[in-house]
């Protein structure tokens, strides 16, 4: 099996053009319709029985699953795969004449259901062709595994359930594979009203739980409410090797409550398989790198959870077939034991903004993974050099490096005028463009392997929106690696915001696709609910963030579609006006939207009906005009250029010779209007002199950049900060002045608001600017 997952395409391939129509990937969550399907998917199931020649032909050839289309299409270009279909056909046949007479033809395999590819050491030689038969494979990769498990450690050939024992003393064999998260949440099988109200999005928040550590925050989740433990066992869903070198890690860096500690518990979070969105975490660059460590230990320790059970499932199938070639035949043709197959090899998607975030990911997924798995890490060094410093693998040797690397970025805070924060976040590698596969074998981490032949891909949203750029243009070339993709973890999703959003919602449609070629996977053992393009219902998507945008919600509501059913972090926010050091004079003004799509329109129409107006008769300059979105730039600008308004640009796409030209102008008095985004301030953190007068057309997006964009007021005479904002900038505007809108009110009372903000009462104005600025809450 090792073989076909290390080559990038198979000979014989699928092409999407001459495919079924049931390969139609806009019609994968569908079904056939009753006059068109004889059966349930499964031949397994047995169904209701049929008698006569008519009937068998009708199970055999109008059978409603996909498995047995992919067989017949595949054989019209290869002779083993035509005769394995005509096999199926008849013993599936023989199966149903069987149940007939009241006899079982299947038996259940205790070790039940995930699913993968081989991780042999025959994967590292990745010799062979892809004509070889699935059965040449599996023989070639079982030999090659049974002769390294002769010289190794029993560690190294990794069916290390051997040394696990329950609570009753039993074989851990049984308990840990049986009943692990992996097992259950892969082996389920969806029943056509789940897959309905999934399909239509059906689904409701109807238990809530205390957050952890987090007084102001509550879990809100969907399904079956969340225990408050849900791992009690000593591995807590772990592997055994994984939890203890994690324990070990654990207590050399200090820790000595590991059960209470916010990484196991945000583990167990990940174990369920649930959908999670937490948009309350405190990034390494605001915060310091301890609560964001945690939860990024959380996430990679439930990745190498689950790559490392794949590949043990896939081995131990290796070895039965290996050993039972003909007794097993029958069972791999009829039953679902050893469907354990996705299309492609990569399990585990990993969504990043930067490289240096990349680096520091990659880094610690290095340290967490057990010493014997890691005897040799390829390509480390190139690794370094293109994502950031080099990678120091002692421990102590880090610790050193990590604190020189502190002080000299605190030197460096002092002698710039950027804040620390940005400092810390493009102080180092900002490439924003790249794309990893990591590979796993049982004494082996590859970096840069091939995506067929990866177990996990860590990339940036420009990186892979790249990629399916190509493949569109270019016929020969294609992204049927995502089609497989288990675990998909976005972080710093606020960051990633801040780039283009887009990209990551075309990412997302790009997943759990039907491939378009074979890439010389076994389809004998590919996962029924693959072959009904199924797979997006199974696929756990983890999304984390310093802060909520709609555009994130929206992505959370519409795309994560999870049968375990979903969860999010809601949260009551401090907010931002605090940190307004100014006497401020901060009227807000409340236009009307009739909904989310209109608010944009709206807002355009009273700033050119209410406020331009006022800003074109007077004679004062200094005026800024700060813009969320690019969009709203343009509209803006074209809008003043319309009026022929003395302006000046600084947007995120303007040149730096522009930008200082414009900045001169500006402060000078030769400019009277000047447009600013967010995202040219994220980038560059330029401090505007010469405000008079600073108008928030939309409310930004991060925190932070309110009091700072409101403290650039400092020398200005009038002193006065207007922002427009509608009852659907709920995020924004909780975030800035002191928490979510209520429930409670239609909608907001005022339609003015005016503060006049002394600094020993900025806390005081917060809170009453909440009271009397309720909404109804914002769904996308």
């Amino acid at each position: 099996m090792g073989k076909q997952f290390g080559r990038k395409r198979g000979a014989g391939g699928l092409n999407r053009p001459n495919a079924p129509a049931k390969y139609d990937t806009s019609k994968r969550g569908k079904r056939q319709t009753p006059e068109k399907v004889a059966s349930s998917p499964a031949p397994s199931s047995s169904g209701e029985s049929s008698s006569g020649v008519a009937s068998e032909e009708e199970v055999v050839f109008k059978e409603p699953s996909m498995y047995n289309t992919l067989l017949y299409t595949l054989g019209t270009g290869s002779e083993s795969l035509a005769n394995a279909y005509k096999r199926r056909g008849r013993v599936y046949v023989m199966c149903r004449q069987r149940d007939e007479e009241g006899r079982s033809d299947t038996e259940e395999d205790t070790d039940g259901g995930p699913e993968s590819l081989t991780m042999s050491e025959e994967e590292d030689n990745e010799e062979g062709t892809d004509n070889e038969s699935a059965r040449v494979h599996t023989n070639g990769s079982i030999m090659e595994w049974e002769e390294d498990a002769e010289t190794e450690d029993d560690e190294a050939s990794d069916p290390d359930e051997m040394h696990e024992q329950d609570v009753d003393g039993q074989s851990a064999v049984g308990a840990s594979e049986s009943m692990s998260s992996f097992t259950i949440h892969l082996g389920h099988k969806l029943s056509k009203e789940e897959v309905d109200n999934l399909t239509r999005r059906k689904w409701k928040y109807d238990w809530e739980t205390p957050a952890f550590d987090m007084p102001s925050c509550r879990w809100m989740g969907t399904g079956e409410s969340f225990p408050k433990d849900a791992n009690t066992s000593s591995s807590y869903g772990l592997k055994q090797k994984l939890c203890k070198h994690w324990l070990e890690s654990y207590k050399t860096s200090g820790g000595d409550d590991f059960h209470s500690s916010k990484q196991r518990l945000f583990f167990s979070l990940c174990n369920s398989y649930r959908d999670i969105l937490h948009c309350n975490k405190k990034p390494f660059y605001l915060k310091g790198p301890e609560e964001d460590s945690c939860i990024m230990d959380a996430y990679i320790m439930h990745a190498l959870n689950h790559i490392f059970r794949t590949r043990d499932l896939v081995t131990k199938n290796d070895a039965k077939v290996a050993k039972h070639q003909e007794t097993v035949k029958e069972e791999i043709l009829t039953g679902e034991s050893f469907l354990d197959h996705g299309f492609t090899r990569p399990k585990v998607l990993i969504i990043l903004p930067l490289a240096s975030i990349a680096l520091r990911v990659v880094k610690r997924l290095i340290q967490l993974t057990p010493s014997s798995s890691k005897v040799n890490v390829e390509h480390i060094d190139r690794f370094s050099d293109e994502f950031g410093a080099g990678v120091v693998e002692d421990d102590k040797e880090q610790n050193e490096l990590s604190q020189k690397v502190q002080d000299y970025e605190n030197s460096k805070a002092q002698k710039s005028s950027k804040p620390s924060d940005f400092q810390a976040l493009f102080g180092a590698n900002n490439n924003d463009h790249f794309m990893v596969g990591i590979k796993f074998t049982r004494r082996t981490i590859k970096l840069y392997g091939d995506f067929y032949s990866s177990d996990m891909i860590i990339a940036s949203p420009l990186g892979l929106i790249t990629k399916i750029g190509e493949a569109e243009v270019e016929k020969e070339k294609d992204v049927d690696y995502l089609s497989s993709i288990e675990v998909l973890v976005i972080d710093h999703a606020d960051v990633i915001s801040m780039q283009n959003w887009s990209h990551v919602n075309s990412v997302v449609e790009q997943l759990n696709r039907i491939p378009s070629k074979q890439h010389g996977t076994d389809i004998m053992r590919i996962r029924q609910w693959y072959l009904d393009g199924h797979a997006r219902f199974y696929r756990q998507t983890i999304i984390l963030g310093s802060y909520l945008t709609p555009d994130i919600n929206a992505l959370f509501n519409h795309h994560c579609v999870n049968y375990k059913g979903k969860m999010k972090l809601v949260c009551e926010y401090k907010g931002a006006l605090a940190k307004v050091l100014l006497q401020v004079r901060q009227i807000y003004e409340r236009f009307d939207a009739d909904s989310i799509v209109d608010s944009d329109d709206a807002r355009f129409e009273y700033f050119t009906e209410k406020v331009f107006p006022k800003i074109k008769d007077s004679i004062q300059g200094g005026i800024m005009l700060f813009v969320s979105s690019y969009f709203e730039y343009v509209r803006i600008r074209n809008f003043l250029k319309s009026q022929n308004a003395s302006f000046c640009l600084l947007g995120e796409y303007t040149k730096q010779s522009d930008i200082s030209r414009a900045r001169v102008w500006f402060f000078e008095g030769k400019r009277k209007i000047m447009l600013y985004t967010e995202r040219a301030h994220f980038y560059h953190r330029y401090k505007i002199r010469g405000i008079q007068n600073l108008i928030i057309y939309s409310l930004p997006e991060r925190k932070e950049f309110y009091p700072e964009i409101v403290n650039m007021l400092e020398g200005s005479q009038t002193m006065t900060c207007t922002a427009l904002f509608s009852r659907f900038d709920q995020f924004r505007a909780g975030e800035d002045s002191r928490k979510p809108a209520s429930k409670k009110d239609g909608g907001i009372r005022e339609e003015c608001f005016c503060f006049l903000l002394e600094v020993s009462s900025i806390l005081d104005t917060a809170l009453q600017f909440h009271e009397i600025t309720a909404s109804k809450s914002l769904s996308v």
